[in-house]
């Protein structure tokens, strides 16, 4: 660390800029601006890095992000050792830099007294800065093992551990059911959060090592599960966890309400030039979002750049405060209120409140909604709710997007073929090191998780590709950032009763 007191001498938190909401509303293209003028400003934020005696940002990632060390480089703006140091660790930080809610801010040791250090911005700056000089470059393995591997799934636990398990001399193959490669990334994630460059590039440095990618695949029906493990050697299911949740109240029957991710990708398809027959748009709607978190923040930047009348997100959620929690101390990933940049562009986010009733008034036709029935509620500690008497009313909504999460793997299929057990949760069960209850058959990310952040997906992608070099060679030199069992920094303090 060259200068001990930089964190004294720059105390402000400076983020990039973004472009202004009247024009990033007319297009899908990345909301944060990338400047030449921005440059002193990130030197700025990476010299306010303490190189503190016990970094917790290394803890706060699952990943075990080297952040002082490439903190350190950026000031120097020595590019390609920073990018060195970020890939000994993460496959994909351009996706990270981007996706990622940076659970190592919350973690960083300046954070206790001080806005913490813009750790997700330095990633990205970081990734982005090698792309354009041409220090991203493929790793070829200098051996061939001999034995095939088989990835179902190419989203970012699939495609971690298919870089993993190529660069270890395997040959792997990404099955992947789609037309593209990439899973939510390609077709969940908008392009106002990730343009899918990003995503286009690493396939064709994974390529260039020898990674097959067979996109149009659809596990389970064009191949069977027994099929699967006669052709490879083993196999890494990387389904993710795509059974959305439900909302089962009266009136579900009815036209214009639909999951949020059947609505996301026919957006994003539109977006990659594809023709989309009949494609569900907010255009000139009432648009109704159910649920407070990231998909529903996604539908709600969608909804505003095709032209909706008006955008409200209803979250079960009372509002959060905008300060830590006395039961969520540092380091801890804090539950605080947050505005995504898709929140800054108009509409409205209603808390603490819940769905009775999809209703049709006829206006839209005899099977369209028209409006929705809610209450306002109180959350208890068990999840479970009560009615606030004298606060029910009616919203108008002509598009409804259910955007509640997740409930596991799809049963059914290659599931089933392959005879993995799977929990009461929808998860496919695996002991410590990802390994199924079938030989041969492994598992990494939100499938065997559930449903979780990128970052936990790729370090999973990595440990489980150790696992599966282990399984295939006896012996494994890849690393293992974390175990089944691993938890967030937060999840350890609280098991504490700190």
């Amino acid at each position: 660390m060259a200068d001990p007191r930089g964190f004294l001498t720059y105390r402000e938190r400076e983020l990039p800029a973004r472009r202004p909401v009247p024009v990033r509303i007319l297009d899908f293209r990345e909301v944060y601006e990338r400047r030449q003028e921005d440059a002193p400003a990130l030197v700025r934020q990476a010299t306010r890095c303490m190189d503190c005696g016990v970094p917790f940002c290394h803890a706060g990632c699952p990943l075990g992000n080297l952040i002082p060390e490439w903190n350190e480089l950026t000031r120097r703006e020595d590019w390609e050792a920073a990018i060195s140091r970020l890939h000994a660790t993460n496959n994909f930080p351009e996706w990270t830099g981007r996706l990622c809610p940076a659970p190592c801010e919350s973690a960083c040791v300046l954070g206790i007294n001080q806005p913490a250090v813009t750790i997700k911005n330095i990633e990205q700056s970081i990734a982005d800065t090698a792309w354009d000089q041409g220090l991203v470059t493929p790793q070829v393995p200098e051996r061939q093992t001999g034995r095939t591997v088989a990835v179902v799934g190419s989203g970012p636990a699939g495609l971690a551990a298919a870089q993993q398990l190529t660069r270890a001399g395997h040959t792997v193959a990404v099955l992947e059911r789609d037309d593209r490669i990439g899973g939510l990334l390609t077709y969940g994630i908008p392009d106002f959060k990730m343009e899918k460059v990003q995503v286009d590039r690493r396939v064709a440095q994974m390529e260039a090592e020898g990674t097959i990618f067979r996109p149009g695949v659809d596990v389970g029906t064009q191949i069977t599960g027994e099929e699967l493990r006669e052709r490879y050697d083993a196999v890494v299911l990387a389904l993710g966890a795509t059974v959305p949740r439900e909302v089962p109240v009266p009136g579900r029957d009815l036209g214009g309400i639909h999951v949020a991710m059947d609505y996301l990708v026919q957006s994003n398809r539109v977006v990659a030039g594809d023709d989309v027959p009949d494609q569900v748009t907010a255009a000139g709607k009432d648009v109704v979002i159910i649920g407070g978190g990231d998909t529903g923040s996604d539908c709600f930047g969608t909804a505003r750049r095709q032209g909706a009348r008006s955008v409200t997100q209803i979250d079960i959620n009372v509002r959060r405060g905008e300060d830590r929690a006395p039961g969520e101390p540092w380091p801890m990933d804090p539950r605080v209120f947050t505005v995504s940049t898709s929140h800054e562009e108009g509409g409205e986010r209603i808390f603490g409140t819940a769905t009775l009733e999809f209703v049709s008034d006829g206006s839209a036709g005899p099977d369209q909604v028209t409006h929705i029935r809610m209450v306002e509620v109180v959350r208890h500690a068990d999840r479970s709710t009560t009615p606030v008497e004298g606060t029910e009313r009616l919203i108008p909504a002509q598009l409804v997007l259910i955007a509640i999460g997740f409930e596991g793997v799809p049963r059914g299929g290659l599931v089933d073929q392959l005879g993995v057990a799977v929990d009461d949760r929808g998860r496919v069960v695996h002991d410590e090191m990802f390994a199924t209850s079938v030989p041969g058959v492994f598992v990494a990310g939100d499938a065997g998780r559930g449903q979780s952040l990128i970052v936990w997906a790729i370090a999973e992608g990595r440990s489980c590709a150790a696992a599966v070099d282990r399984y295939l060679d006896g012996g494994s030199g890849l690393p293992v950032p974390v175990t089944a069992s691993s938890a967030p920094l937060g999840a350890g303090i609280a098991s504490l009763g700190a």
